[in-house]
């Protein structure tokens, strides 16, 4: 008899649902609560450790493939291959700097020159549109407001240095915490066979299969989510630089001159659900108005926004990304503000994955526990192992008795 088989049985249904909850669950449970208001008090140094959770999670299947390589008589050691991965991250975001960070640092350098002319002509623009006194007089509030024009000068006080000296601190230690994230997920990906066996091994022998199926849902709904979402925004980036290209040559070649900034920034602000493309279509948005003609010039980037929106809706995503979420645009849009409000930008971008892994967890959980479902899942389901990345377990075929006792009336 397997270690911990009796007191499994005495815990479980007959058919390997999980039954009333033990002083561990009690424990486990208990650990959670307490973890999970730990991570609220400290929200805002946790950041760091979600990007490595993430670096982690993309770089862990590379590294497993090259400890499995052999050279010679041994294979390629974790650290060795993660040192390889390391360098070669490096060549990649070296050589795209080069190629991309040089043309739009010259980009960015002439959009900030070129503001302050677009800005006197949208007010030349709008000084000569026919508006309602109380309209004119209400954008002229709101504009004066958003400059600070009506503050009078009050000097220079001591006592407005403590924000800033309070802004420098707590951006030399979120700084500090990036530093150390390289460092972090070298030792978490080095020695991350011996912590999964040993989180496996603390675990009771009758939660495993549930854990694991658990942890399945979760590699099935992010991995999904995640790759789908970088092809998508490095799609959406070249379908927007070439859009931005065909503008230039025949709308106005001011469009030429920032294709490449305008460009990352779509593909960038993609992983932003709903309103990422809303957001990379403002900046262009901005140029055009700015242009000698602005209504034919706005006009055609919107239809351009629109035309690469459609594309990825309607034939990219159903591709790429399936049906990795399915979940209602009224609760995307919940689950963005929720997340933006939490995490900021990088809570809107793992807003939609987290709540379609949360929604799956609990339906997986829910029908665990229900009496009477007849359709229980079962964590060693061909689907389920396939989820989990387990070889499924073969059942014995069941004999004349339980074929009968299990046979619908």
């Amino acid at each position: 008899m397997e270690p911990g088989g009796q007191a499994g049985t005495a815990r479980t249904g007959g058919d390997g649902r999980p039954g009333s909850l033990s002083r561990r669950g009690v424990l486990a449970a208990g650990t959670g609560v307490f973890l999970v208001v730990i991570a609220l008090t400290i929200l805002d140094t946790l950041t760091p450790f979600v990007i490595g959770l993430l670096l982690i999670y993309l770089l862990a299947p590379a590294v497993d493939r090259l400890a499995r390589v052999r050279v010679g008589r041994r294979t390629i050691p974790r650290w060795l291959g993660i040192l390889l991965l390391y360098l070669v991250i490096v060549l990649v975001i070296g050589i795209g700097l080069r190629l991309v960070i040089g043309p739009m640092s010259d980009q960015v350098r002439r959009f900030a020159d070129e503001v302050p002319g677009w800005v006197e002509s949208l007010r030349t623009w709008y000084e000569g549109l026919e508006l309602p006194e109380w309209l004119r007089s209400g954008i002229d509030r709101i504009t004066a407001g958003l400059s600070g024009s009506d503050e009078p000068d009050q000097g220079s006080d001591l006592g407005s240095l403590l924000p800033i000296a309070r802004s420098l601190a707590s951006t030399l230690i979120s700084s500090f915490g990036y530093l150390i994230i390289p460092f972090w997920v070298f030792w978490v990906l080095k020695d991350l066979p011996s912590l999964s066996r040993s989180f496996e091994h603390a675990m009771p022998t009758v939660w495993r299969r549930d854990a694991f199926a658990v942890l399945g849902i979760v590699d099935h709904t992010f991995g999904r989510w995640i790759r789908g979402q970088l092809i998508l925004g490095l799609v959406v980036g070249i379908a927007t630089f070439a859009g931005l290209i065909v503008l230039g040559e025949f709308v106005d070649p001011v469009f030429l001159s920032f294709a490449v900034l305008l460009a990352v920034v779509a593909g960038v602000l993609e992983l932003v659900p709903v309103i990422g493309p809303i957001l990379s279509m403002i900046p262009t948005l901005v140029l055009a108005l700015a242009t000698d003609d602005p209504v034919r010039a706005a006009i055609a980037v919107v239809v351009l926004y629109l035309v690469v929106q459609q594309l990825e809706n309607h034939v990219l995503v159903p591709v790429i990304q399936g049906d990795a979420v399915e979940l209602h645009p009224a609760i995307v849009i919940l689950a963005l503000i929720v997340g933006s409000a939490l995490f900021g930008l990088l809570g809107a971008i793992l807003s939609v994955p987290v709540t379609a892994a949360a929604r799956d967890i609990y339906r997986y959980c829910f029908r665990r526990l229900s009496e009477d479902d007849p359709d229980i899942p079962d964590p060693d389901a061909p689907d389920m192992a396939r989820k989990t990345g387990r070889e499924p377990v073969v059942q014995p075929p069941a004999t004349g008795e339980q074929t009968e006792a299990t046979a619908t009336p």
